[in-house]
């Protein structure tokens, strides 16, 4: 990255706004047939503008469904008028409607999409050779780890709460000289703390300067770390800190 260029990126990982509204529905435990449209606005306002603030090149249906929240909470505010027909009894739709339906099919088809990932890992540990003995490649001490337990977004939430903890939200240090650093080489320095420190390291020890630039080479090596299975992020409960670590015998091969 040159100086004075900004770092623009789009991420694969998100799969659209529908897929960041339910990660939100289900962090905060909302009932998806009663969406309190203020609450679910703010929290998604909250997510892309961190996503702004790291300069990622945000895909405009994100801001379409930013546009619709809004004019659905709009709706809401103002006061119901009940109209009275001589034959027929006027009752006008909830302005969540549209949105509840296309959250619920939304949801129907992207658990069907897993359930056939999930066949498909079944029918991929089906072979037909004889049984083999790998008693050598067992080991009896590894933990079963879950390397996709953290999404994308519990990424870009505790990136939310550091900005809070640390009063980084406006403005970020710009009175220092730019120090541009290649992703890769800030994925080697990631990857010899988390070795060097031998434990479970928490989210906010990777991201020590307040400088943007730093902040947002530092989060994309991070993804590019998750994505290939170099280290292992956990978050125990909703809201809880992200955790970070390799897995031992990952260690040992390097």
């Amino acid at each position: 990255m040159k100086m004075g260029e900004e770092y623009l990126v789009k991420l694969d990982t998100f799969e659209g706004p529908l897929d960041l509204l339910l990660h939100l529905i289900n962090r905060y435990e909302i009932d998806i047939y009663d969406i309190p449209v203020a609450q679910i606005t703010e929290q998604y306002m909250s997510y892309i503008h961190t996503m702004q603030q790291l300069e990622l090149n945000i895909a405009s249906e994100y801001l379409v469904m930013a546009a619709t929240l809004i004019e659905i909470k709009s709706k809401m505010l103002i006061p119901n008028q009940e109209l009275e027909l001589e034959e027929d009894e006027y009752e006008e739709e909830d302005p969540r409607e549209d949105l509840m339906r296309r959250l619920i099919e939304y949801r129907k088809y992207k658990e069907a999409a897993q359930n056939l990932k999930d066949r498909e890992l079944e029918t991929n540990q089906i072979y037909t050779r004889p049984p083999v003995n790998l008693d050598v490649y067992k080991n009896e001490n590894k933990p079963v780890e879950n390397h996709g337990e953290v999404t994308i977004f519990d990424m870009i939430g505790a990136l939310q709460k550091l900005f809070q903890r640390k009063k980084w939200n406006e403005p970020l240090e710009t009175t220092v000289e730019r120090q541009d650093i290649p992703i890769q080489e800030r994925m080697d320095q990631m990857l010899n703390y988390i070795q060097q420190a031998n434990r479970k390291i928490f989210f906010d020890e990777l991201f020590p300067s307040p400088v943007r630039s730093h902040i947002v080479v530092s989060f994309i090596a991070l993804l590019e770390l998750m994505k290939s299975r170099m280290i292992i992020c956990e978050q125990e409960t909703n809201f809880s800190d992200i955790i970070i670590y390799q897995d031992a015998e990952d260690q040992l091969t390097d």
